[in-house]
């Protein structure tokens, strides 16, 4: 009998990991959507190491992150209202150009 009742309550654990989040920490989290949507992010490396041969070996890296609302024209600060509301089921507590850490 046991058994079972562990086996329901799994599917419930699971389903209150996909619940709102506090209204705070979804706009932490939602900074980064609002942040695409402005303007993609990327990185370039490169550098060179000697070789063990004697020789230089030369590496490179480049990243970049387009989000789709940038693609789209959507403004940042309607992509993150509607992320925290997704995310939270409330409004933000402050606008996105008011709030810690935005860098528009």
């Amino acid at each position: 009998m046991r058994a079972r009742h562990t086996l329901w309550l799994a599917p419930l654990a699971v389903l209150a990991a996909c619940g709102p989040i506090p209204v705070d920490q979804a706009e932490r989290v939602c900074l980064r959507d609002a942040e695409l949507a402005q303007r993609p992010r990327g990185s370039v490396a490169v550098g060179a190491a000697s070789g063990s041969g004697g020789g230089i070996d030369g590496f490179g890296r480049v990243e970049l992150e387009i989000g789709s609302d940038y693609i789209m024209g959507r403004d940042p600060s309607a992509v993150f209202d509607r992320c925290v509301r997704r995310r939270s089921g409330e409004l933000p507590t402050r606008p996105l150009y008011d709030q810690p850490g935005w860098r528009g």
